[in-house]
Order: C-alpha cells, then structure tokens, then sequence
C-alpha cells in the first residue's frame, strides 16, 4: 500500500493497486517519511470516497472515537442492509468527541423530537443505543441516553440523501407540534410510551408524506364518519385544529375524510390515558 500524506500518527492518505486514493487507519501508519509503502498487516481499517473536507478533522480527533464511529457504522451497514455515507465515520466521530467533551463538563443538552426519532426510527434508535454501549466499552465513558438519538440522526441522515433528511426532520417537527396540539386542546400529558401514541405517530408519518406529496386517501364512508364526529365533537375539534396547524403552518390541506381519521387516533389517545 503506497502511502502519500500523513494525516496524523494512526491516519495517512493511501493509494490502492488502482491508484485510488483511500484512508487507512492502523496504529503508527503516519510515522516516517513519505510517500512510502505499508505492508498491508499494519491496516486496520480502510475507508473509501471520503470527502476531504474532514482530512483535518480526521487529523485533530482522537484515535478511538473514530475507531468507535467507524465500529458503528460498520453495524449499522450490516443491520440496516444498506449502504451507508462514506464520511459517516468521520461525521459521527465529530459529533461524539463534542458530546463526550459537553458530559465531563457537566453540560447537558437536551436533544430535540427524541420520542419521534424513537418511534419513527426504531432501527436505528437501537443502533444508537448499541452505539452508546459500545462507547463505554472502549472509553469507559458513559454517554447520557439522549446520544442515542443524536447517533440515530447521524444514520438517518447517512440513509438519506439531503431531500430525504429534509423530510425526515419535517415529519418529525409536525409529530413533535401536533403532540403539544393534542395536549393543550384536550388538557391531556400524553403517554408517549404507550402502543396507542405509537400508532398515532405511524399514521402521522405516512400522513405527512402524503401530504407533502398531495397524495389523498381512498374515500371512505361519509356518512359513518360524520356520524362518529357528531358522536365525540371534542375530538372532532381537536383533530381540526391540528388540520388548521397543517394549512397554516406548511400550506397542506387535509381532506375530511383525514380529519376523520386523525379524531379516531385522537379519541384512542385520550381513552387510553382515562
């Protein structure tokens, strides 16, 4: 392996047998002149397509938090069966040096939409659990829960291109602001660890991506709709202000018959919490 930058002690930038250039990671790769050959025992690690912008992040970042950024997303690949952002290690790396450096401060920052991401994304909120596991096995250091889901962002947003991860942080904002909806107008705390919020979460989802895409549902029964909102009109009012926040706030428009279906949500949140 022909190495032709250092980038620190344990990185260098390599070019392979096809001249493509790569970074390898292995304990003492960046000592000594250069360029130079590697005898190929003292990689460990290779990483691909990495954009060389985090070169010089790379080279201020501690070994192990890269050697554990890369340990799961190297996980992530295999339990997600997709192929993930080449920088993610680095990007992931980052973040976690910057939380790990925060918690022997004493600083604790909440992080934003948790419960959504948890059951939006469930795979890769256990990911980031497994992540936060593995963290303490190789640092000793135990990150508080909350980077579990900053862990499952970074996936998320490895997953996604930059349009999907738009969607993604829209539909998990509305799922976030019809929460805090649903509880002033009913004057509820609502379970959210509950099988009925999950549900209702599931639904929002989808609704949201229909709506961004001005997709409708299949009509359904009018008239036992209307008869199921003349029987519990509180529900019926809180699902159309929550129909009101969607025009106001994103310019979607929500069909009756999607009015109906979120008062049926609404209506099982509430029996649930009784």
């Amino acid at each position: 392996m022909r190495a032709i930058k250092k980038i620190n002690n344990n990185f260098a930038l390599c070019k392979d047998n096809n001249d493509v250039e790569m970074i390898i990671y292995g304990r003492g790769v960046g000592f000594g002149k250069f360029p130079c050959d590697i005898p190929l025992e003292r990689i460990e690690r290779t990483f691909y397509d990495v954009n060389a912008k985090y070169y010089s992040i790379i080279e201020s970042l501690p070994s192990m938090i890269i050697e554990a950024s890369a340990a799961i997303a190297e996980q992530a690949e295999l339990k997600l069966d997709c192929e993930l952002n080449p920088n993610l290690p680095f990007s992931l790396a980052d973040h976690l040096n910057f939380a790990i450096e925060r918690f022997e401060k004493g600083m604790d920052i909440n992080t934003p939409l948790a419960y959504d991401i948890r059951y939006l994304y469930p795979k890769e909120y256990a990911l980031g659990v497994e992540g936060i596991d593995l963290l303490e096995e190789k640092l000793g250091i135990r990150l508080p829960e909350s980077e579990a889901v900053s862990i499952a962002l970074h996936l998320i947003n490895a997953e996604s291109s930059a349009s999907d991860m738009h969607s993604m942080m829209t539909r998990t904002q509305v799922i976030s602001d019809v929460h805090q909806i649903i509880e002033k107008d009913l004057g509820i705390e609502i379970d959210i660890n509950s099988y009925q919020f999950s549900r209702f979460a599931t639904h929002l989802n989808y609704l949201v991506q229909r709506l961004m895409t001005g997709e409708s549902i299949q009509k359904q029964d009018a008239h036992m709709l209307k008869k199921i909102a003349r029987e519990y009109p509180n529900y019926y009012e809180c699902a159309k202000q929550v129909s009101n926040y969607f025009k106001n706030t994103w310019q979607w428009t929500c069909s009756e018959e999607e009015i109906f279906y979120l008062m049926l949500h609404i209506y099982r949140i509430q029996e649930k919490n009784e």
